[in-house]
Parts: structure tokens; C-alpha cells; sequence
């Protein structure tokens, strides 16, 4: 994802977090903010050391940062949203991840259509 689609700045992490706008399941958590000027969204991910060591931290971003990718057309473009995986999703395979996101992105309200590619 290029820079401009990253959301990387801790002041811009605080940000997202005090609108207190935040959706979940058991596996991962969505905050999202409003930002109606903006021309593209912004995404941020985080993932904690409960979920492994670093070399496990770094494949469930990947794995998270391929399926938003996957969803790109779908989701709104006037939104900043911070993706933060819990410690259950570290066994998730990539089809239950891209599953699991497109879950809590539809109780986020953030998917603009409800088509979806299952591979």
C-alpha cells in the first residue's frame, strides 16, 4: 500500500482513536473517522505482541494489508480507519482473515457494496 493510503503518525493514530467510533469481532477491532475532504481513504494496522514474536506480528500485517488491498474499490474513500488485530486472529488462515475483515468492515459501515471476490 503506498504511503499516502497509510495512516502512520502517532498523532494521527490519537486521532482516529478519541472519535471513539470503533466496531469489532472476535478477532479484529475497527476505528474509524470521517474525513469528508480527503480524496482516498487511510488505513492503519496494528497488531500487538500477544499475537507473536515479530516474524508472526509482520505476516498477520501482510495477510491484513493483502485483503484490504482485495477490498480497495469497496470501501469508502472519505475515511481515515485503524485495523487492530487481537490475539485469537493469529491462527487465522488468509481466506478467514479476509472473511473475518469484511465482517467487522460491514458492521463498520465502511464497504460501499456488498459484492465481494471469494477466491
Amino acid at each position: 500500500m503506498r504511503k499516502s493510503y497509510r495512516v502512520k503518525k502517532e498523532t494521527e493514530f490519537q486521532k482516529v482513536f478519541e472519535t471513539h467510533n470503533s466496531f469489532a469481532n472476535r478477532k479484529f477491532v475497527v476505528y474509524v473517522m470521517e474525513k469528508p475532504r480527503q480524496p482516498h481513504f487511510r488505513v492503519g494496522i496494528s497488531v500487538g505482541k500477544k499475537i507473536g514474536n515479530a516474524v508472526m506480528r509482520n505476516y498477520m500485517k501482510r495477510r491484513i494489508n493483502q485483503s484490504i488491498l482485495e477490498f480497495k474499490p469497496q470501501l469508502r474513500q472519505d475515511i481515515d480507519f485503524l485495523v487492530i488485530a487481537r490475539p485469537q486472529a493469529s491462527g487465522l488462515s488468509m481466506k478467514e482473515t479476509k472473511q473475518q475483515l469484511k465482517h467487522v468492515f460491514t458492521l463498520a459501515n465502511i464497504l460501499t457494496t456488498d459484492q465481494s471476490e471469494e477466491k
